[in-house]
């Protein structure tokens, strides 16, 4: 007897083909696909999913969920769009392997603007325990990438200067035993620091390691870099070119400041494709950006880590210099909204601009963030215009691009993108402006993300691929979630299931936490 089975639903597997009525069985965690007679067929509990779509759970290429999942296990904002899978340890920032907990608690601090900064259930430093944390005490999968970051702290330290081939060799070492014990290769954040310190070479040699292990490279650009505009992305793919390794381009789209045009920057992965280069990108469809409030300050301030950063926050010699360098991200300070504020004094600033925080606090905009950071320990995040929004279906429907939230689980006024994503392409893209087919939105979602970190059992429905599945309306999906009002829940997500449990059930959580750890080069069981 089956544990469950979906009858009557428009069966898209991820593949892109198309979609096809049918049914699918749940035996244990393992999928079953029926078509015609069911008869002999019994289940414990049938979902009659007519006028609904069955299809594989979704995969998010670009998580911010590696410390907040462990806090607050289930999950709600993603789970209940249909997510059932995360690639955390993006941006360079992720949390393993750390030879020292000292550098792990500052690193937690510098980047808690970003991932958060909760009560952690357990400690651990190599990756092996750090993916322990998270079988069967999630509600979805957790797939794990090494940030150059924690490479280079537990190797230079917190300092910006070239590595030492001694120094360079101990990080190569580590990330071999990390993706050893399951990640999925290198991520990058070239402009967080310290991670931002890495020169192309390092990087390239680093690529080179990941790449023997058959990793890949996972990079937010380096935005500072040249023009600003092609320069980063040229980068980022002479890396995976002379690191022989597949590059993808997170969060990948054209900003409201670019000079240039949305084809300059797929013109380029297009062609190094055409030269035979793997590339890919993940996108989301909103404009609204959000990171770490201390992306602003320059490289030069976070030179030694979160200490020295904290004496250039207070001293005027270091604030004076700040005044002169700091520019807004995207727009203006009008339109860089703050938020997670965790001291009660602070809270009346969540969502305001830091132009109306300023002129509340009766200071200047450069002035009033380092106070409040220097009161917050470095935590505070915002949103702010980033995409440009009539660019955006040049980068989703592209055949190279996937899928992935960018979305920060922290604060009262995230980027709505932390709740919405995935329904919003199936919403919009899909059904609204029928810019792309549900068969090609899905397999973006689901089997095109599985195959670029090679999870061979996941991210279709075929017969005995594990049961990560979702069921939802295609009439009524859709994400209520705004700017002011981001903390909203998607509609017409109707079940979810994760490793054959069901997490959402009728729209509603059900508690169940039956995520796991998926370890690169390893069945998931």
């Amino acid at each position: 007897m089956l544990d469950l089975l979906i009858n009557n639903g428009l069966i898209v597997d991820g593949t892109g083909n198309p979609g096809f009525y049918g049914s699918v069985g749940v035996e244990g965690e393992t999928v079953h696909v029926f078509r015609g007679d069911l008869a002999g067929i019994e289940a414990a509990r049938i979902i009659d999913a007519k006028s609904k779509v069955v299809c594989p759970g979704f995969i998010d290429m670009h998580a911010h969920s590696g410390l907040v999942i462990l806090a607050e296990p289930e999950h709600h904002p993603k789970v209940r769009q249909g997510i059932t899978t995360e690639l955390v340890g993006v941006d360079g920032n992720s949390y393993a392997p750390f030879t020292s907990h000292e550098d792990f608690v500052s690193f937690v601090e510098l980047n808690s603007g970003l991932d958060g900064a909760p009560r952690l259930p357990g400690r651990w430093s190599t990756v092996a325990e750090y993916l322990a944390m998270f079988d069967n005490k999630s509600a979805v999968n957790i797939a794990y990438i090494i940030g150059n970051s924690p490479l280079r702290i537990g190797t230079v330290g917190w300092h910006d200067r070239p590595a030492n081939e001694v120094e360079l060799a101990n990080m190569r070492a580590m990330l071999r035993e990390g993706m050893e014990e399951g990640a999925f290769g290198l991520s990058t954040g070239l402009d967080y620091p310290p991670g931002s310190y890495a020169g192309t070479a390092e990087l390239v040699e680093l690529a080179r390691e990941a790449a023997r292990l058959g990793g890949i490279y996972h990079t937010h650009l380096r935005n500072a870099l040249g023009d600003s505009f092609l320069d980063p992305v040229r980068e980022a793919l002479d890396i995976g070119q002379s690191g022989e390794i597949p590059c993808h381009l997170t969060h990948f789209y054209r900003r409201i400041t670019h000079p240039g045009s949305a084809r300059q920057l797929l013109d380029l992965v297009d062609s190094a494709v055409g030269q035979g280069q793997d590339v890919t990108m993940d996108c989301y469809p909103y404009t609204y950006s959000s990171t770490r409030l201390l992306i602003l300050f320059p490289q030069w301030a976070h030179d030694g880590g979160p200490l020295k950063l904290k004496e250039v926050l207070r001293s005027s010699e270091g604030r004076e210099r700040l005044r002169r360098e700091i520019r807004p991200r995207g727009g203006s300070f009008n339109e860089l909204w703050l938020t997670y504020f965790k001291r009660p004094h602070n809270r009346k600033y969540e969502g305001r601009s830091v132009a109306e925080v300023a002129e509340i606090m009766g200071m200047g905009e450069v002035d009033a963030m380092c106070d409040l950071l220097l009161d917050e320990d470095l935590q505070i995040s915002y949103v702010t215009p980033g995409p440009n929004l009539p660019t955006l279906p040049d980068f989703i429907t592209h055949p190279r691009s996937m899928v992935g939230t960018d979305g920060l689980l922290v604060g009262d006024y995230p980027s709505p993108r932390t709740y919405g994503t995935f329904p919003t392409i199936l919403a919009e893209y899909v059904r609204d402006e029928r810019s792309i087919t549900l068969e090609e939105a899905i397999r973006k979602m689901t089997s095109m993300a599985a195959l670029r970190l090679d999870i061979r059992d996941r991210g279709m429905l075929r017969d005995g691929m594990k049961a990560d599945i979702v069921v939802f309306d295609p009439k009524t999906v859709k994400s209520p979630a705004t700017r002011h009002e981001p903390k909203q829940f998607p509609v017409g997500i109707d079940y979810v299931l994760v490793n054959g449990s069901i997490v959402v059930d009728r729209g509603q959580h059900t508690g169940v936490l039956a995520g796991r750890a998926l370890r690169h080069g390893r069945a998931s069981t």
